[in-house]
């Protein structure tokens, strides 16, 4: 893959990546692990809304750190079958930047070597005992608008809007609705008043409630009606 399609990293203190592309952290600098599980597992009311067949989506998969602290939250919950899990994600890293930044996370870190096998292989349709994973790459707005998968459960995870914006523009949150089950929910740790006049305008019922650590406040969002005529 073209370095130009892939990540362009920094790491402060030996251990954060950083975007020099968009000159943000891609996790917590407090506990990313913790903030992961703030934001989007109980922001979205998981493990409780947990069945078989239940699909997560997600736009920025970055580390992966996400998609492993859904799978420890669910094999802890029990569940049989599948978790199937669905990212975008313009910029992927490389297996070996991805294991460097989950080093910071031991218990994350401890589950990832069989989907970091298959990544390093080249593989981006990922499948575990407990796990499908399709990590779709490229442009979110695009690659979301091509997607025909419904999700129980969304995690907005882009760099923060004002570094990133086209990952929270109002189109696009009207592709995350498109693409959202009956009753699906989606949380971010951004409470940036155009993203969630965004989801609004998509149709969901939004919000506003307390951030992860020196974050004062957070997005968590219901799919309950039909968007906003333009």
């Amino acid at each position: 893959m073209p370095r130009s399609q892939t990540a362009n990293l920094e790491w402060r203190d030996g251990a954060l990546p950083v975007s020099r592309r968009f000159e943000d952290p891609y996790f917590s600098l407090e506990n990313g692990l913790a903030e992961t599980r703030h934001v989007f597992l109980a922001g979205n009311g998981l493990p409780a809304r947990f069945r078989p067949g239940f699909h997560i989506a997600e736009l920025g998969f970055g580390t992966g750190l996400n998609l492993f602290a859904a799978l420890l939250c669910w094999r802890e919950s029990g569940q049989q079958g599948p978790l199937a899990f669905t990212s975008f994600e313009a910029y992927p890293m490389r297996a070996e930047e991805m294991a460097r930044a989950l080093a910071a996370f031991p218990e994350a870190r401890a589950i990832a070597d069989p989907f970091l096998e298959q990544w390093e292989a080249g593989a981006r349709r990922i499948t575990l005992p407990d796990l499908t994973a399709d990590i779709r790459i490229g442009d979110a707005r695009r690659e979301l608008a091509n997607w025909e998968g419904k999700a129980d459960a969304w995690f907005l995870d882009g760099f923060a809007p004002a570094r990133n914006p086209e990952l929270w523009e109002e189109a696009l949150m009207a592709e995350v609705a498109r693409h959202t089950a009956p009753g699906g929910s989606a949380a971010t740790y951004t409470a940036a008043g155009f993203v969630r006049r965004g989801l609004e305008a998509a149709g969901f019922t939004v919000e506003r409630t307390p951030g992860y650590g020196r974050k004062r406040h957070m997005t968590r969002a219901t799919l309950t009606g039909a968007p906003t005529p333009p």
